[in-house]
């Protein structure tokens, strides 16, 4: 099993979308790949599988794709 690669991701705001996020944490190039990976069920929130790109992800929440582990804090 690989490890997976633990980052922090500082956000300004109460929450972001969660395809927002993928890009805004530097997962995908674009909206259209967050979208993407989103519908495909790539994507990980705290520990689940998550298919809408607009659910709200705030500081303390977990998003998982691929062997990146992202925890959400406050700025």
């Amino acid at each position: 099993m690989t490890k997976k690669q633990v980052e922090e991701i500082a956000i300004s705001t109460e929450f972001i979308k969660l395809d927002s996020f993928l890009k805004f944490a530097g997962v995908t190039d674009t909206g259209g790949q967050a979208k993407e990976a989103v519908l495909e069920g790539l994507v990980l929130v705290n520990g689940e599988v998550c298919t809408m790109r607009g659910k709200k992800i705030r500081p303390g929440d977990v998003v998982e794709i691929d062997d990146l582990e992202l925890h959400v804090v406050a700025e």
